[in-house]
Formats: structure tokens, sequence, C-alpha cells
């Protein structure tokens, strides 16, 4: 009988602090799947606050080139509509796990970066824009900005891949199927980007 009972204890030890690693080993790797998830909102954070740069200075940029430029009324007003399609797009963070919304998103910030490229070439007919102070701090920031644009971005898409490398691997991909942790976007280049645009003197 006793032989039985010190069976029945050591089984139930070895059950007890098996499941205790079993529950350890979930709690762990959850704990890193939230951190992965939380680096991607920071990175998310800075994209769409680079973005929000770009889409303040864009106002100012408008102004100072319509004083030289009314003839160029088109180019300003695609500028200003693109810029109206970003600002009506309602961002959360559910974007960032839906491949629709994902797109619509980056559909818009596209559009505002082709309005922009076409704006800053009409710009080129205009000499004494191009050399009037205001505008030259202008085009300044905006440059500036699209390069943090394309950082933020960057930084956005190893965030991301880190975390989706982290649900889809075994065994974190159960641990997030059981826990809702859904694949994370990319951005994507715009369609076409893979073309070297054509240099004419």
């Amino acid at each position: 009988m006793n032989k039985k009972l010190s069976v029945g204890i050591v089984s139930l030890i070895v059950i007890l602090v098996a499941g205790s690693l079993l529950l350890v080993w979930g709690i762990s790797t959850y704990n890193r799947i939230v951190t992965l998830d939380e680096q991607v909102k920071s990175s998310w954070s800075q994209v769409e606050s680079q973005y929000q740069r770009r889409y303040d200075l864009i106002p100012n940029l408008v102004e100072t080139v319509k004083g030289f430029a009314r003839q160029e009324r088109e180019v300003l007003e695609n500028v200003t509509n693109a810029r109206a399609r970003v600002g009506q797009l309602n961002v959360s963070p559910q974007v960032l796990t839906d491949p629709q919304a994902f797109s619509q998103f980056q559909q818009a910030q596209d559009g505002l970066s082709s309005a922009l490229s076409r704006l800053l070439a009409v710009v080129e007919n205009y000499p004494t824009l191009k050399s009037n102070e205001n505008f030259l701090q202008l085009q300044s920031q905006l440059e500036g900005t699209e390069n943090r644009i394309t950082v933020a971005r960057n930084r956005f898409n190893e965030a991301v891949q880190g975390y989706n490398t982290m649900i889809r691997r075994f065994p974190g991909s159960l641990i997030a199927g059981m826990t809702g942790f859904g694949e994370g976007q990319y951005f994507q280049a715009r369609e076409g980007a893979e073309e070297a645009p054509a240099v004419r003197f």
C-alpha cells in the first residue's frame, strides 16, 4: 500500500511540475508576443507622426506656391484634394491587421506623395519661387519629412516582421491562435515603383 501511495505521489509531483513548466512557457511566449505587438504599435505611431508632420506642412507650401504660380491651379488643387483624402482616413489600431484598411491608408498616402512630387516639378518653372526663402525652408522641411517617413516605414516593417515571425512559428503560433493575435500588414512599394523614372533635359 505504501508503495502504491508513493508512486501516486511521485506521479502527481511529475504532473504538477510538467504542468507548471507548461504554464511558465505559455506565459513567457504570450508575453513575448505582447512585447512584439507593442513594438509594432510603437513603430506605427512613428509612421503616423511623420505623416502628420507632412500633412501639416502642406498648407504652408501650397500657399507659398500659390502666390507665384497662379496658372498652376490644377496641380495645387490636386495636392489639396490628396491632403483632404488623407485627412478623412480614420486610422485605428485595427488598420494594422486589416489588409483592406491598410491598403486604403497606403493608397491615400501614396496619392499625396505623387501630388507633392508633381507640385515640386512645377516649381522648376518658377526661378523666383525657387529662390524664395519661405519656399526653400518649406521644401527642405518637406524633404526631411519624406526621409523620416521612409525611415519610420522601414522600422515599422522590421517590427512587423519580428512580430509576424513570432506568431507564425511553432510554438508561438499556438499561443497567438488561442489569444487572438493576427498577422500584421507591411508597407508595400507603390505599383510601378520598380521602374526608373524617365529623365529628360
